[in-house]
C-alpha cells in the first residue's frame, strides 16, 4: 500500500501548542508526516537545535498514538523543496493563524511550484483555542522571563526551566 507522506517544514523554536494543533490535524491527511527542523542561521535560538528535536519528539509521540501516524523528525537547511522531495513527501503542510500568514505563505506558494510543481502546499487553518501563539513571541516572552506555560507543552517548559 502506497504511503501518503507530508512535510512540515519549521525551525520550532520553540515548539508550540499551535504546532502541535497543526501536526495532529495534519495526521488526518497523511500516513507519515516528516516534521523538519530548519535551521536558520541569521536567528539566534532559544533551544539549539539537537534539543528541538529532542523536544518535538517527546511532544508528538502521544499524537501518534492517538492518529496512529508514523512520524520521522529531520533537520534540514537550504530549500525546504529540495528537503521534502528528499523525504518522500508529496504534501506540504503549512499552518496559518491569520491574513499575515496567508499572505506570506501564499508568495511561498508561488515560488515553490515553480521550482517543485510535484509538490502540492496543504494550508491548515489553526483552531482557534491556540491561533494567537506565535513562536516569535513565545520566544520573546520567554526571554523577558514571562510565563509561557499557557502556549507551550509541559515538556518545553520544564526544559526552558532547565536551561
Amino acid at each position: 500500500m502506497t504511503r501518503l507522506v507530508g512535510f512540515y517544514p519549521g525551525s520550532f523554536d520553540p515548539v508550540t501548542n499551535g504546532h502541535l494543533d497543526v501536526i495532529e490535524r495534519a495526521c488526518r491527511l497523511v500516513d507519515h508526516l516528516v516534521i523538519a527542523v530548519g535551521t536558520h542561521h541569521s536567528k539566534a535560538p532559544l533551544f539549539a537545535h539537537e534539543d528541538r528535536m529532542t523536544l518535538l519528539k517527546q511532544c508528538i509521540e502521544p499524537i501518534g498514538k492517538r492518529t496512529d501516524t508514523e512520524f520521522t523528525i529531520v533537520e534540514f537547511s537550504g530549500l525546504m523543496v529540495n528537503a521534502a522531495r528528499q523525504h518522500g513527501a508529496k504534501l506540504v503542510i503549512r499552518g496559518l493563524r491569520d491574513t499575515t500568514d496567508y499572505n506570506y505563505e501564499m508568495q511561498m506558494v508561488g515560488m515553490n511550484a515553480q521550482m517543485a510543481p510535484d509538490l502540492q502546499t496543504v494550508f491548515l487553518p489553526s483552531s482557534p483555542h491556540v491561533r494567537h501563539i506565535s513562536a516569535t513571541l513565545v520566544r520573546q516572552i520567554a526571554e523577558l522571563g514571562g510565563d509561557i506555560s499557557a502556549f507551550v507543552p509541559a515538556i518545553v517548559l520544564k526544559a526552558l526551566k532547565k536551561s
